[in-house]
């Protein structure tokens, strides 16, 4: 299995290529929004393209709104369960500056929504932040909050090495079903009935940091990065893609305003070099 990232032109947005079936595209937009369980899966025409959301976030958190994901099959690596080897290939990549400026969506006045007791917001503000707590009936897990303002480098130190994380009877469930055929205890953080089963934390709330992770790589759906403060509680990808489409929709919500106009401003930038990802 192979992963490429490769040069785009200015306005191209992100696109998922699918090598294997004739070079299919796969725009990563919330209209193209397929599966949500475990993971983000998008579809267009023939082609779907699944756990997208590490990635995206890597590529919207370093700047990168021009880009070319080819790969030849439907799965994106999940390397170690985290962000950081994405991070690591973009740098490796470089960076190429374009003549048009960067767009960001800036919200003017909150957005909400609920789905039961899974909630999420977006209020306005001169950045991009986001606060994220996660509840669960497990003694690590049992609450947990993390808030912190995004920016490449922040996203970098903070955000991108924490891992997915899920239950022992999740994984064994998964399994039996024909799914997650290819996780192991190296790329995710495996929970059993008293606390973790391998390896060692890297954060001591890695949990509720890879849910930050998780998104921002959803949010990035919208086509834009975002200037505002993001709260969730109990959120997952479901509800993470019901939020973006609703936000697209209120429009007079947010405006979009060029690079200069927001803090921090950020190049407009495409991954310069392929880098190719081996299995």
């Amino acid at each position: 299995m192979t992963l490429s990232l490769k040069p785009a032109r200015a306005g191209s947005g992100i696109r998922f290529r699918r090598a294997d079936l004739g070079g299919v595209e796969i725009p990563a937009t919330v209209d193209n929004v397929d599966r949500l369980h475990y993971a983000t899966g998008l579809s267009r025409d023939a082609g779907t393209v699944e756990t997208v959301e590490h990635l995206l976030a890597a590529l919207v958190s370093l700047g990168v709104d021009n880009v070319i994901v080819e790969l030849n099959q439907a799965e994106v690596p999940i390397m170690d369960g985290s962000a950081a080897s994405f991070v690591y290939l973009v740098h490796e990549a470089g960076f190429k500056r374009l003549a048009q400026p960067r767009s960001y969506l800036k919200v003017l006045r909150p957005v909400s929504l609920s789905l039961g007791d899974k909630r999420i917001s977006l209020y306005p503000s001169d950045h991009f932040k986001v606060t994220y707590s996660i509840s669960f009936d497990h003694p690590l897990l049992r609450h947990m909050t993390h808030s912190l303002r995004v920016t490449a480098e922040s996203f970098v130190d903070q955000i991108a090495p924490a891992r997915t994380f899920g239950f022992l009877k999740e994984v064994e469930m998964m399994r039996q079903k024909g799914l997650a055929l290819g996780g192991s205890l190296d790329n995710a953080v495996v929970l059993g009935e008293t606390g973790v089963l391998n390896n060692s934390l890297r954060f001591e709330d890695e949990f509720v940091r890879h849910k930050i992770l998780d998104v921002i790589g959803d949010l990035a759906l919208v086509g834009h990065p975002v200037v505002g403060h993001l709260v969730a509680h109990r959120g997952g990808h479901e509800l993470h893609a019901a939020f973006a489409k609703k936000l697209l929709k209120e429009t007079g919500a947010w405006e979009i305003v060029e690079a200069g106009l927001v803090e921090p401003a950020a190049a407009n930038v495409v991954a310069k070099t392929p880098a190719p990802v081996p299995n």
